[in-house]
């Protein structure tokens, strides 16, 4: 949900309490919301990007905890595949790079496995600084990462 579906949609709920504040009164207590609020659907694709620092596969505290809040929103769920993509900078050489980028990818797998993602398979892919400078000769700022994939569906 983009920050502007999210907004509409809080705007629509907002005029749909108040257009229900005078039958709330009516049905009893005005602040039983059971009926108008419903839980994200946890079942479905999640996508989250994991930073590092420059030169670094370890895992920051913060990276960490986006892990393991992934892996406990599917952990109720059906999960059919997880790709595991790693990232470098263009700062030194190709090689070192894909290295990397590939440390980075097992480095986050293995926390994924350790948080207790229930996972089939895993696909890790390197892409090293392939992509990190652009056709005009700058470089893309923020490379160091690994993008995450997790397809889930209801059991």
């Amino acid at each position: 949900m983009t920050p502007m579906d999210f907004r509409r949609r809080a705007l629509a709920g907002a005029g749909l309490i108040a257009a229900s504040a005078g039958l709330a009164a009516c049905a009893g207590d005005p602040f039983v919301r059971a009926g108008l609020v419903t839980p994200a659907a946890a079942c479905r694709t999640h996508t989250f990007e994991v930073y590092f620092r420059e030169g670094e596969a370890r895992l920051t505290d913060p990276a960490r905890e986006a892990v393991r809040l992934h892996a406990r929103l599917v952990a109720p769920c059906r999960v059919q595949a997880v790709e595991v993509l790693g990232l470098a900078s263009a700062t030194g050489s190709a090689a070192r790079n894909l290295t990397l980028s590939e440390r980075r990818a097992v480095t986050v797998a293995e926390a994924l496995v350790e948080a207790g993602l229930p996972a089939p398979r895993f696909e890790l892919l390197a892409a090293g600084d392939q992509g990190a400078v652009t056709h005009a000769g700058t470089a893309e700022p923020l490379r160091r990462r690994v993008e995450v994939r997790i397809d889930a569906g209801t059991r």
